[in-house]
């Protein structure tokens, strides 16, 4: 099952998140949530294209006969590259969007495995047994700062530049995401979410919602993130 939910938040005027999810019995089942930036209508129109280029990509070139792990993860990064191409081409045609990007999150799950490539702050946690755990890591400067020793976990959550990412989608001509592949087991959950709900709600927090309720989680983990301030759109997506 799947459970998906956008929000605009308490702050915003427009919602710059977009994701896609695949219907149950789809093969291979695909989920894609992006978190647009940049002025203008940037921000939203790169979500936008980036997860339907992503998408489109990804159905166009899935083969059945796939059988090793590498073909797929190949397919999820030329998948995330072809998207990354897609943006920053339309960015260059028009001038009120020049420098719009994206995160992106790509959770593409076939045979019992997760696939996943990641660029930016957006997050997937893994839900297993009663433990949660980040599967990405942030691109952003304050995560490099803590990588590095400089500041603490802690202090991350409060320094005022946590919104800048280090890497995003579509705002140079090529882009390296993370992969991975993860095992996929019975009774795993699977969270994607923006930095909307990450910011405002903590980790703890979130798994203790899911683990309540997974069924109704997404609208309970997004009124927790507008109670707590709504600063920013919030997206979450449920695998469960």
């Amino acid at each position: 099952m799947v459970f998906a939910k956008t929000d605009i938040g308490k702050a915003r005027e427009t919602n710059q998140d977009y994701y896609y999810v695949s219907k149950d019995n789809s093969i291979p089942k695909l989920y894609i949530l992006a978190d647009g930036m940049g002025g203008y209508k940037g921000g939203e129109i790169a979500s936008k294209l980036a997860v339907e280029s992503a998408k489109k990509y990804i159905e166009n070139n899935f083969s059945s006969d796939f059988r090793e792990k590498e073909e797929i993860l190949k397919l999820v990064e030329n998948a995330v590259e072809y998207a990354n191409m897609v943006v920053y081409e339309k960015s260059k045609e028009i001038k009120e969007l020049e420098g719009m990007g994206t995160t992106l999150e790509v959770c593409l799950i076939y045979n019992n495995k997760a696939y996943i490539g990641h660029v930016g702050d957006s997050r997937i946690y893994r839900i297993r047994k009663e433990v949660i755990r980040k599967l990405t890591k942030d691109h952003s400067y304050v995560q490099q700062l803590v990588e590095d020793k400089k500041i603490t976990r802690e202090e991350a959550k409060i320094h005022p530049k946590k919104n800048m990412l280090t890497k995003a989608l579509g705002c140079t001509p090529y882009v390296e995401p993370d992969l991975r592949a993860r095992n996929f087991e019975k009774g795993d959950i699977f969270i994607m979410c923006s930095d909307g709900l990450t910011n405002m709600v903590e980790e703890k927090r979130i798994y203790e919602l899911v683990k309540q309720n997974v069924n109704e989680a997404a609208d309970s983990l997004i009124n927790e993130a507008n109670l707590a301030g709504g600063y920013d759109n919030i997206t979450v997506i449920i695998i469960n």
